[in-house]
């Protein structure tokens, strides 16, 4: 499935690519709207609606993943209510394994996340991710999502890597698209990013259940 022995640079997403995206779609799908209708007298339907309205209006733009966007919009600590629970916060089946094995393997590894450093911060304090890259990339720290060229030109200028040897694994389609688009050579999607929903659509792309198919 991949050509190792054509690939130098490995960029990884991180939520439904390398951890459980059943964390976050919980969160924001359940665990939210119940603490945020909470707060205003809502009952936890209405809040969800309303909610998903806001969200869908922000869909392939950085506040859509901002932390500090959503607490000033909700009015909430969105950071202190996703530390209550950060148990949730687990890696994919052998996504660890594979990482070890990767960044053993002499390869420049660069994880490329659109998650807010905040948030990022917490995932790594639960986890250890940070010890699997040589560089780890926020789209907040380009000021432009993955979703857009601004990112990868951003990302590019600072690392200098050869797009035709490049492997990208995203669970987001419309982030792959764009990377294809961009001259990434080498792109795999996830086949269930969230472990509470079985199996999905990925279109073009070639997609994996477990790490384990990909060991380099």
């Amino acid at each position: 499935m991949i050509a190792w022995e054509r690939i130098r640079t490995v960029l990884l997403d991180m939520d439904g690519t390398l951890l459980d995206l059943r964390f976050d779609n919980y969160f924001w799908n359940e665990y939210l709207p119940d603490r945020w209708g909470s707060s205003l007298g809502l009952d936890p339907g209405a809040a969800r609606t309303e909610l998903m309205a806001r969200i869908a209006r922000r869909v392939g733009t950085l506040d859509w993943y901002c932390i500090d966007f959503w607490s000033r919009e909700l009015g909430v600590d969105v950071m202190a209510l996703k530390a209550d629970i950060d148990h949730m916060i687990v890696y994919r089946p052998h996504a660890e394994e594979f990482l070890h094995r990767l960044f053993a393997s002499g390869r420049q590894v660069v994880m490329v996340t659109n998650a807010h450093r905040k948030l990022l911060t917490l995932k790594i304090e639960r986890t250890g991710i940070d010890r699997y890259f040589h560089h780890i990339v926020s789209s907040h720290d380009y000021g432009a999502p993955k979703e857009i060229a601004a990112f990868w030109e951003r990302l590019e200028a600072e690392f200098r890597f050869e797009r035709a040897n490049t492997l990208l694994i995203d669970d987001n389609l419309t982030v792959l698209r764009m990377a294809r688009d961009y001259g990434i050579g080498h792109l795999l999607t996830i086949a269930e990013p969230d472990s509470g929903v079985v199996g999905r659509d990925t279109a073009e792309f070639a997609a994996i259940d477990s790490f384990m198919h990909i060991l380099p």
